[in-house]
């Protein structure tokens, strides 16, 4: 079997063998302001990580797609950048991002965390969801995550005040860290599906590619424990990588080169750290998560550059891959 019969788009779909008649299979994605839970979420849906987390908010920068495979239905999980009312060209793009994206789904979940009052963020973001709704009719799940986070008094004001928030076809509590109600997610977005095919054989977890994952871990890795101003100002950039020659077959190693990004010469030295130790702790941590995700021994190469204001020039911009 070819590689375009194991890849399908969103327009294509994948004959599917021994499954029912009412099998349903199709794109679900995930809105909320920065910090909602959607990354969280998408790595508890899937059952394995595939998208970063972080406690910084705005740290997903790709569309990263989950793959949740059940015995009645497919749910591929879009998980998109915060919504926000953008501040820089960057901001806008990622803006941009979430619109496309929305117009191209079959079902939107609108996370809401339980521990967080509703505010300004999401009212923006319902408003948004109305007129895309007035434009093309797509289900909306609101979710309320982070659950655990509250007590069920607190819980239930958050869930009168979803419902007072907008219209939707489902509103749902769960907690991704502790997994309650995790798989009632899955089946409600998983409800709003069309009725097709598998689009992805089974065992398939995310169609992301790996230099892409890479990238993304050593950013999460580099955003960790670090002030609230960086998370904007960091790329990661895969330069290569390249199996170490010399090696015996039973132990081989892949050199990754790896370019992080920042704006000025004070993130610079933020990220590096006193005598490059915050830089090690970084390629420590990062590591592990790449040899994890490829299955083999890496030695991680990591430099760290000035980009001057690259999140406001059209050119860097597009260098780094926005």
């Amino acid at each position: 079997m070819g590689t375009q019969d194991t890849e399908p788009t969103e327009g294509g779909r994948l004959p599917g063998a021994g499954r029912p008649d009412d099998y349903r299979a199709g794109f679900a994605c995930l809105v909320g302001r920065p910090n909602a839970g959607k990354s969280t979420l998408t790595n508890a849906l899937v059952g394995q990580k595939v998208a970063i987390t972080s406690s910084k908010p705005q740290t997903t920068r790709h569309t990263i797609r989950g793959v949740a495979t059940t015995p009645t239905a497919q749910v591929i999980l879009v998980d998109t950048p915060g919504l926000h009312k953008p501040r820089t060209l960057l901001g806008q793009r990622l803006n941009d991002l979430v619109r496309e994206t929305l117009l191209e789904v079959d079902v939107i979940g609108f996370c809401l965390p339980a521990d967080q009052r509703i505010g300004p963020g999401d009212t923006f973001i319902a408003a948004e969801l109305k007129e895309l709704r007035s434009v093309r009719r797509r289900p909306v799940v609101a979710i309320a995550t982070k659950a655990d986070a509250v007590d069920r008094e607190r819980l239930a004001e958050h869930l009168m005040a979803i419902d007072q928030l907008g219209e939707w076809d489902a509103i749902i509590p769960c907690s991704a860290v502790s997994g309650s109600q995790v798989e009632e997610v899955r089946d409600v977005l998983a409800s709003f599906l069309p009725r097709s095919p598998q689009l992805y054989p089974d065992g398939v977890l995310t169609d992301e590619p790996e230099m892409v994952m890479i990238a993304e871990l050593v950013r999460e890795a580099a955003l960790e424990g670090v002030r609230d101003e960086l998370p904007h100002s960091l790329a990661v950039v895969v330069e290569e990588m390249v199996p170490r020659e010399d090696r015996p077959e039973d132990s081989p190693l892949l050199d990754v080169r790896v370019n992080v990004f920042v704006e000025r010469p004070s993130q610079k030295a933020i990220v590096i750290g006193r005598g490059g130790s915050r830089l090690r702790e970084v390629g420590t941590n990062a590591r592990k998560g790449i040899e994890a995700l490829l299955g083999q021994k890496v030695f991680l190469d990591l430099h760290v550059k000035v980009a001057k204001d690259w999140q406001r020039d059209p050119k860097q911009l597009q260098r780094l891959g926005f």
